[in-house]
Formats: C-alpha cells, structure tokens, sequence
C-alpha cells in the first residue's frame, strides 16, 4: 500500500452557512491549521499513513478540535462545500494583509481562489514511476472531479455548475504539458519561474502536480488537486482508494502510460491529451457524473459515471488483494445516490432555498463527524 496525506481546506461560519473569516485566530491559537490568504477558508494536513484506518482518524480528529475551538469563539461551525455559498462572493479577506504573495493572489485572482477543497498526496519515491502515475492521473483527474463535485452555489444562487470551483478556479499556467520525464518537468519548471507565470514552485495550480520537499527536483508524491471538499469522511477515503488502487494497478502494468497506450496520433500526442483532458474537466466541472467525456484512450464520448464503473471493476480485485477494498465499496453509493452536488440540486429541485440546504448540510457535515469520532477515533493515551 502506498501512503496518503491530505491537505484540507474548510470554511468556517454560522450554522445558518454564512462564511465567516476566523482563520487569524484559529492558525493563532491552534496547532496544526494553516491560514489561506482570505480568512474565510483554514488548512490542516494530515500525516502521510498508509493504513485507511488511521487515516480516517487523522481527517476528523482536526476538525473535532476545530469546532470545539469555534464554539468557543461563539455559535460558529464548519461550512461544507468548495465555493462561498451565501453572500459577499465577490470581496476578499485578507487574512495575512503584509504578506506580499497574498497581495499578488488578491491582485490577480481576487476571490475566484477563495475556494475550499482536498488536495490528496499518494507517497511515490521513484521520480520516473511518479511522473508516470501523474501522466495517467492528469488524463483522469476529471473523473475524481466528477465524485467529489460539491459547489453549485455561489452568493446565494444556483449557477448551473456542479464544481463551481473548478469551472472558475485559475489554473496556472494556462498550459501546463504532459511530462514525459523527471527531466522535463525541471526544465518546464525553470522555465515558467523565468517567464514569470509562475511566481514560486507552489504557484502550479493544475489538477495534478508531482510535489516533494525540493521542488522540481527532490520529489516523493503525487498531489491530486482538482476534488472538491468530499463532507463526509468515509465518501472521501473512498475516492482516494480508487485513486490508490489504479495507481497500483499503473506500477503493475507501465502499458497504462496515456503516452505510451493512446491510440490518439503519436507525433500529436502529448498536445491532444492536454486538450482533451483540459475539455473533460470543464465537462466534469459542469455536470459531474452526467457528462460526456472523451476517452484517453480513444477520444471517444463516454459519460464520466460509466468511466468510472469501469475503473471501479478494475480496481476493485486490487484493492480487495490489498486488504482496502472495504474501502473502495463508498464509491458505488456515490455512483448510486450521487454526489453532494447532485444531492444538493435534487432538494433545490424539490423547492428548498439554497440557505436552506446549506444549514441542511451544515447539520449533516457535524452529524457525520460525532458518529465517526465516537466509533472510531477514540482519544490516545497520553
């Protein structure tokens, strides 16, 4: 098995799901939380673990703390969902105001980057094998995308994407290659940090990037960035089994290459797959599980929820042989019942107001989070 880490994103709010901005106390008096450069959303990251068990104690212990330290501020909780639900979309709080980079984000971006999402991190070593799984991982991202997609809503309106977040979040650079090669993705690197599309190493928001302490050069992980915040702890793991197990299966079989085993013309490759994929992921961005996407592959149509029943058979006797099959079984409920985006649209369309069903999930969100900490995470001995 390999290890997995997270980097989660939140808002934090009214039970009412009004976002409020509070990450300057929370990074101030807990460990463990990182600020954004607006106050509304605060990080917290996982260790990498291999074991799905500890992992999910990992992703709700954080947020147990968290709440409790809310509660103390006042009636404050945390908000689900990866855009700003309710009101005030279009100004930004600052949460750092002298730090230059977040003046640089404000000024470019403005809150277009005030989103909340899982950035999931699968430990590989080899540089080649982990430019390899993000080479099929990049063709694949818009499949994650299309289980996790959980932002219709942005200031208080229905906007007709399932990932809002996505449909409006900057990629940057605009372009970003297929890399064929460790040595290809130092020289790209070096590269847009001379041009000046990059402002730093972090400042490559793909869907996927290869990530380690020494970036480009020193790298130890895989860093899938386009899901959406997945509220519920046992959806999330879920997706990241069957993220884990095709990546398994990839180690396996080196023939799943997209740059090896497309059919699309071999002197066009590389390019066609980046466009393709770039056209899945705004498709994905838009109606999730129900798009039609066009296959690696091939380049033929299929609706992402097929593709992923696909995956989903393959990987499975994977995860199974693993021992994390049980693991993997979310993903069928998701397929089944949908995602929270769908979730959310199909009480819309049964004639609930957005407010309504952002305090709905707010109360789900805690429900969820008490059972697991009872069940599962019970406190370490000191």
């Amino acid at each position: 098995m390999l290890t997995k880490g997270f980097e989660v994103e939140l808002y934090t709010g009214t039970p009412q799901g009004k976002v409020v901005g509070l990450s300057d106390k929370i990074v101030a008096a807990l460990d463990g939380f990182v600020r954004e450069p607006d106050s509304r959303n605060v990080e917290y990251t996982t260790p990498p673990l291999c074991r799905y068990e500890r992992s999910l104690c990992e992703l709700v212990r954080p947020r147990q703390k968290l709440r409790t330290y809310l509660q103390s501020l006042g009636n404050y909780t945390l908000i689900p969902g990866s855009t700003l639900p309710l009101g005030e979309s279009d100004r930004f709080y600052r949460s750092d105001p002298g730090n230059p980079y977040h003046t640089y984000i404000e000024q470019t971006y403005g809150t277009t980057v005030v989103t909340a999402s899982i950035h999931i991190n699968i430990g590989i070593s080899d540089p080649e094998l982990l430019m390899r799984a993000c080479r099929l991982v990049r063709v694949e991202a818009p499949l994650f995308l299309s289980l996790s997609a959980a932002s219709p809503f942005l200031g208080g309106e229905v906007t007709g994407n399932h990932s809002t977040r996505w449909k409006v979040f900057p990629k940057t650079p605009e372009w970003v290659p297929i890399f064929d090669s460790h040595a290809h993705y130092i020289r790209w690197v070096e590269e847009q940090l001379k041009l000046g599309t990059m402002q730093n190493v972090r400042h490559l928001w793909s869907a996927v990037r290869p990530n380690g302490d020494r970036r480009p050069y020193s790298l130890n992980r895989l860093e899938l960035r386009i899901c959406d915040l997945i509220s519920d702890p046992i959806a999330m793991l879920g997706v990241v089994a069957l993220l884990e197990a095709r990546i398994l299966q990839l180690l396996a079989d080196p023939t799943l290459d997209p740059l090896e085993s497309s059919q699309l013309p071999a002197h066009t490759r590389a390019e066609d797959l980046v466009e393709l994929t770039d056209a899945n992921e705004i498709a994905a961005a838009e109606a999730s599980l129900e798009a039609e996407l066009h296959h690696w592959r091939d380049g033929k149509p299929i609706r992402a929820r097929d593709w992923i029943e696909e995956l989903y058979q393959e990987c499975y006797p994977i995860a199974k042989q693993q021992g994390f099959g049980c693991f993997l079984t979310p993903v069928k409920k998701i397929l089944r019942e949908g995602n929270e985006a769908q979730r959310w649209l199909k009480l819309i369309d049964q004639g609930m107001e957005v407010q309504e069903v952002v305090s709905h999930s707010v109360q789900t969100m805690l429900e969820q989070e008490l059972i697991l900490a009872d069940e599962l995470c019970q406190p370490q001995a000191a």
